[in-house]
């Protein structure tokens, strides 16, 4: 992605390079990097606003929001990132919008909104089978399997979670998200065995 953006600009490709800003602040996303997300989509929405790209914009908001939601800026963060997704849907947009939904479920998770994280996460599943946008499925039952081992609901439901997300994985033939969900599922199980119950855990995200 470097190499991406260096020739972008050496060439003087304005459109290579906002489109190499924006994947490369999606793969600081990907990373949990919120100080990489916010210097690729701020040099984003600055290039983007002065060149008129206006596509890609909206993008470039929802991850900065996200930078700064998880970065310390958390009540304002989270607002902003729940309008720009709501623009963003108004505007009639679907791709993609279940990734960004599990973007404000994580914001919101650690917030320690966790009923609020779950709503999120049901959104996004939602519009994952409405749109058959499901890139991200497994991720999205991964998440869910975090979010209900903080809330401390009954194991069968967190396992059933990660079970889904660990079977997705396999069957999209995603090894990154299959690794990352066996990790969080071996995170999981070595916090329950040494907690009461197995009540209350918190997970890391990344």
């Amino acid at each position: 992605m470097a190499e991406a953006i260096s020739l972008a600009k050496e060439l003087n490709d304005l459109h290579a390079l906002v489109l190499a800003l924006y994947y490369r602040g999606l793969l600081g996303s990907f990373e949990g990097d919120s100080a990489e997300v916010e210097r690729y989509s701020s040099d984003l929405l600055e290039l983007s606003r002065l060149q008129n790209f206006g596509t890609w914009l909206p993008g470039g908001a929802i991850l900065r929001a996200w930078a700064r939601s998880v970065s310390g800026e958390t009540i304002e963060g989270i607002s902003r990132l729940e309008d720009e997704i709501k623009d963003y849907r108004v505007a009639g947009q679907t791709l993609i919008v279940p990734y960004y939904l599990a973007l404000k479920a994580e914001a919101l998770y650690l917030a320690n909104r966790t009923s609020d994280a779950v709503e999120a996460i049901r959104d996004a599943e939602g519009m994952a089978e409405r749109f058959e946008e499901r890139r991200w499925c497994a991720e999205l039952h991964r998440l869910r399997g975090v979010v209900l081992a903080a809330m401390g609901v009954d194991e069968g439901s967190i396992e059933a979670a990660f079970s889904a997300a660990i079977r997705i994985a396999k069957e999209q033939k995603s090894v990154s998200l299959r690794k990352r969900a066996e990790a969080t599922y071996a995170e999981y199980c070595r916090q329950k065995a040494s907690a009461s119950g197995g009540r209350g855990i918190r997970l890391s995200l990344w």
